[in-house]
């Protein structure tokens, strides 16, 4: 299975490298199978020199044409925007896309696909930075921001740099099934197959945005407290703030209200009991927080558009691997 990934110079280096190792790390476990091989392409064959100063020699020009290969990657640069109106490029992405069997843009290469008419009314992403310039630029594009990425018919977009190997892993399950790509995540040290639809960020990584202070060291005390009070009125008596100032505060420099942030805590901390746990519903329900099992349904439905059911089966590792983690044994017999 032939998979050719667009490089342009300055290009990320791992929106290259985490696809390639995830591809190769796929075709040795398929070890006598029939597995992928990478070609890079880039505009001329001299030299590409990556945006962290790695160089490396292509396999082939936008000269070339890509009869029998698979899959087109074009991989993001910060400095897409010295491409966009690259007419030999572009030429090259809309006729090779008729050779191949799915195309997919990493990071900001969404840019290449716009220019291209290849998201014209269809679902997409990038790196949340640049989700704002996409919309802006192709209005047409039915635009998911902060997801890991997206499928829609054969073309895909994901987010930026490990993203990347989000989507590789996807691509690798659509190919040879759940198995191997939990085996690849697990070689390489991936904690899990996120979700397209998972947010880039974790709700944490969200908040601290926040100036370092009393609601940055809140945003902790929730997470380390998840099935603790997390009312308005505790938060806000625990940093010695009014109820209204701390909601007003909380909401200025998160950009959530307490109780969007709560509820964005709780469904990750159950979605970590649920991806490394047989623990049932109603425990999980507890530990995090929820009044029952309605409430846990509930929030899962509203932020991710899955029941937890549905999530565990899944997301859930095999039961051998996920026996030996310890979080996953402290979280199921707290």
């Amino acid at each position: 299975m032939r998979i050719a990934i667009l490089t342009i110079p300055g290009v990320q280096m791992l929106d290259v490298a985490g696809p390639m190792d995830v591809f190769s790390e796929a075709t040795r476990l398929l070890r006598d199978r029939s597995g992928y091989s990478v070609d890079i392409v880039a505009l001329t064959m001299d030299p590409v020199t990556a945006l962290n100063g790695t160089r490396f020699l292509p396999d082939m020009s936008i000269e070339s044409t890509l009869e029998g290969f698979d899959t087109l990657l074009i991989a993001g640069s910060p400095g897409v925007r010295q491409y966009e109106d690259h007419r030999e490029l572009l030429q090259w992405i809309i006729r090779e896309s008729r050779h191949v069997r799915r195309l997919a843009s990493i990071c900001t290469g969404a840019f290449l696909l716009g220019k291209a008419g290849l998201l014209d009314g269809r679902r997409a992403t990038t790196h949340w930075n640049s989700t704002a310039r996409l919309a802006s630029m192709f209005p047409t594009v039915r635009l998911e921001p902060n997801t890991i990425f997206v499928k829609d018919g054969p073309i895909y977009t994901s987010a930026g740099v490990t993203a990347s190997m989000d989507l590789a892993l996807a691509l690798v399950e659509e190919d040879f099934g759940r198995s191997i790509a939990l085996r690849v995540a697990k070689e390489l040290i991936l904690f899990l197959q996120r979700p397209g639809g998972q947010s880039q960020f974790s709700v944490q990584l969200e908040a601290q945005a926040a100036e370092i202070g009393p609601i940055r060291d809140i945003t902790q005390w929730i997470v380390d407290n998840i099935a603790g009070d997390l009312g308005v009125e505790t938060l806000a008596a625990r940093i010695g703030m009014s109820a209204r100032n701390f909601a007003r505060t909380f909401k200025r420099e998160t950009q959530m209200t307490p109780g969007d942030y709560v509820e964005a805590a709780r469904v990750e901390a159950a979605r970590r009991i649920l991806e490394e746990s047989d623990t049932p519903l109603k425990r999980v329900a507890s530990l995090c927080g929820f009044a029952d099992q309605t409430g846990l349904r509930r929030a899962f439905m509203r932020r991710i558009n899955v029941t937890p059911v549905e999530y565990r089966h899944r997301f859930r590792p095999s039961a051998t691997t996920a026996a030996k983690d310890p979080l996953a044994r402290t979280l199921a017999t707290a």
